[in-house]
Order: structure tokens, then C-alpha cells, then sequence
């Protein structure tokens, strides 16, 4: 295959540039920083993110798009609640008008989401079929997915992302703090965690592209979400760490402000269509995937 992906040097996106190169399949990358993305991959095609992008996307036989503004690095300002918006709706538009102008179209076009979509509780379980919730991140999913609406030719996949496991990313903040014996749930503990590791999205992506009836919403969470006290636990017993006290939900709330909701509240997920289509999880359980990511080097 020749796939065109944006967003490749993002935490997914790596994982799954990767591993479209040991598959021996062609990757065309749009990229903010190409010098970053050089270093990262030498040899992947690399194409601007300011140049136009249709020339490059003719003869691609699937296009990913995984770009967005990291939602958890801060306090959300207006500024910083327009850029996670625009991130998404704006660059997922853009690259929708490019493949009304690709000669030929890309047959797919998968195209990254968040289990956001929902809104956040504590006690509703939420597959496919459940409506959108009414916060702002439920609004950005929204707008995102209203945004891949492709060309009638061009088949669109939508993934709604749970947390995602692998060395760094969420976990990545959470290691340190076990490691230093101070770790402890956050909150109230209660709250669900929708989670998945990362070779499971890499390999829900590769499906999307490869399986001709795939086609709309799937849920890439895996099967078994946890309350965040059973995180934390799981977590400390890999790590042969203590678990203590709860960190205040005070203190998250001073950090990251209204982002802060998203870990408060959470919420449980079912990823219903993967498992109907006989979609196979490597890791369906949370201590196998923490023992993988924290054995690989995290």
C-alpha cells in the first residue's frame, strides 16, 4: 500500500509509520515539521503541511489522519480551546478538499476521533450507537468527525480513540510519580478509564485500511475498560510500587482547569463494532498491556 498520514510524529503516529515500514508499504507524511519528521523516519516521503497536498495524495491507496493539539498539556484558555478545535476541523477540511482533488481519489480515508465524543459519567456505558454528549470536547469531536466527510468514492473509517497505552503518552506521566512511591488514584477513583494500547490502535488502523466493510464509527477502546482505582492498582502492582492516597481532584483542577473533567469523570466505553466484526485484541486486558509497555522501556 502507499498510505499518506498526518499527524505521523504524534504518539500514535509513530507507532504506526513504523510499522508500515516494516510491512514494506509506502508512506507519504504531511508534516509541520519536516526536519523533525526526517530525523524521525529518513527516507518516508515527506510533503509540507503549507504546500498544496492533492498532487501528493493521487495513487495513494488509503490516507490516515491522526493530527490534532494535545488536549492535556495545560490549562484550556480561549487560545488554547480554538487550537484544539481548528487542529482538528480545520486540518481534517483541509485534507477532505484535497481528496476531492486527488486524480485518482484514495479509496479510504480513516480518520482519527476521541471516546470525548460521548461527554463524561460515571455510571452510563456508551458504544457506537450512543449520542454525543454536550461538553467541549464533545462538541470538538463533533465538528472533527462532521469534518471527514469524504467524497462518495472515497470510504471514511472513524476511530473514537480511548487513552491510549504505550511508552510515554498518559502513561508517560503517570510512571514517575509510582516510580517515586507517590502514586495513588486520582479523584475519586470511580471514574472509568476507556483505555487501549497502542499496537491495538496501530492494528485497528491497518484494518480499517485493508477491510472493504469497514465504514463509519468503531470504537478503539478495548474491551475491558477499569475504574481508575483499578488503574492505579494494576499499575502499582507492575511497577512494584505502593499505591496511597488519592491525588485531590483540587490539585488536577488547578493544573488543567475544564480539562481536568475529562479525568474526573471519564467515562466506560464498549468498542461493540471491532468485536462484531471478529477483530482480535492482543492486549484485551489492563495488566498484560501495562507489563508490555513498562517492560519495553517506558
Amino acid at each position: 500500500m502507499k498510505i499518506a498520514i498526518t499527524g505521523g510524529t504524534g504518539f500514535v503516529g509513530r507507532a504506526l509509520v513504523s510499522t508500515l515500514l516494516d510491512l514494506n508499504h509506502q508512506v507519504v507524511l504531511f508534516t509541520r515539521q519536516p526536519e523533525r519528521a526526517a530525523a524521525q523516519f529518513p527516507g518516508v516521503q515527506l510533503v509540507d503541511y503549507y504546500t498544496p497536498w492533492s498532487e501528493h495524495l493521487g495513487g495513494c491507496t488509503g490516507v490516515v489522519n491522526l493530527a490534532g493539539e494535545p488536549i492535556a498539556e495545560g490549562r484550556w484558555t480561549p487560545q488554547r480551546r480554538r487550537l484544539i478545535l481548528e487542529s482538528r476541523q480545520l486540518g481534517t477540511a483541509k485534507l477532505v478538499a484535497a481528496l476531492t482533488q486527488a486524480d485518482p481519489t484514495p479509496p479510504v480515508l480513516v480518520s482519527a476521533s476521541a471516546v470525548g465524543y460521548y461527554g463524561t459519567s460515571e455510571s452510563a456505558t456508551y458504544d457506537e450507537t450512543s449520542p454525543p454528549g454536550g461538553d467541549f470536547l464533545a462538541q470538538v469531536c463533533q465538528a472533527w468527525e462532521a469534518a471527514a466527510q469524504a467524497p462518495a468514492t472515497t470510504r471514511v473509517v472513524v476511530l473514537r480513540l480511548g487513552i491510549v497505552l504505550g511508552p510515554g503518552g498518559a502513561l508517560g506521566k503517570m510512571v514517575p510519580v509510582f516510580r517515586a512511591f507517590a502514586g495513588g488514584p486520582i479523584g475519586s477513583g470511580q471514574q472509568w478509564v476507556s483505555w487501549i494500547h497502542r499496537q491495538d490502535v496501530v492494528r485497528l488502523i491497518l484494518r480499517a485500511l485493508e477491510d472493504s466493510q469497514w465504514s463509519g464509527v468503531y470504537n478503539a477502546t478495548a474491551p475491558e475498560p477499569v475504574t481508575m482505582s483499578t488503574l492505579s492498582h494494576a499499575l502499582g502492582e507492575v511497577m512494584h510500587r505502593p499505591v496511597w492516597l488519592p491525588v485531590p481532584a483540587l490539585a488536577l483542577q488547578l493544573l488543567l482547569g475544564e480539562g481536568a473533567q475529562l479525568v474526573l469523570e471519564g467515562q466506560r466505553v464498549l468498542p461493540r463494532r471491532p468485536l462484531a466484526s471478529g477483530f482480535t485484541y492482543t492486549y484485551p486486558s489492563l495488566t498484560p498491556a501495562l507489563e508490555e509497555v513498562l517492560g519495553s522501556g517506558a
